[in-house]
């Protein structure tokens, strides 16, 4: 009775002290520092799932939709050697649990962010640079202006 009567007085000594000076006790000892690769440990993944490879990319616009809704935005995908093609139907099959996470789950608004995603689920990872085609400035009026006389074969 004694021993828990000395614990609840120094524990409040400990918040009146905290109150005074106007900080909150222990909040140092609250961060807590992941290291790389720590968070798949963590989180269950199995062993063999914690080295993988994955591309960090920029997808491209679609060929029929050229609005900017995809452009700036990251996607990691999961490297997949394990496909067969299924003898019954013709399917491509694989065994991987992770084959379409990316094409629908892992998106990042930079690529710090998928590379630090990558980090801390301790993935080995490329990154592929995204391709910005030049575009020229041209007029509709080029179409139709003199371009000099037509090239013959000869």
């Amino acid at each position: 009775m004694a021993t828990s009567l000395q614990r609840i007085s120094s524990h409040a000594r400990l918040l009146r002290t905290a109150i005074a000076s106007g900080s909150r006790p222990f909040s140092a000892d609250a961060l807590v520092e992941y290291r790389p690769g720590e968070i798949g440990r963590v989180s269950g993944i199995p062993d063999e799932h914690l080295r993988r490879k994955v591309v960090i990319y920029s997808p491209a616009r679609t060929a029929s939709q050229q609005g900017s809704g995809k452009v700036g935005k990251w996607k990691i995908n999961f490297v997949s050697t394990q496909k067969w093609e299924n003898p019954l139907m013709g399917w491509t099959s694989t065994g991987d649990p992770y084959a379409n996470v990316g094409d629908s789950a892992l998106r990042f608004d930079s690529e710090e962010a998928a590379k630090y995603f990558a980090e801390n689920h301790g993935w080995d990872y490329v990154v592929k640079r995204r391709h910005t085609p030049l575009l020229k400035v041209k007029l509709y009026a080029d179409n139709f202006k003199w371009k000099g006389l037509p090239k013959t074969e000869a």
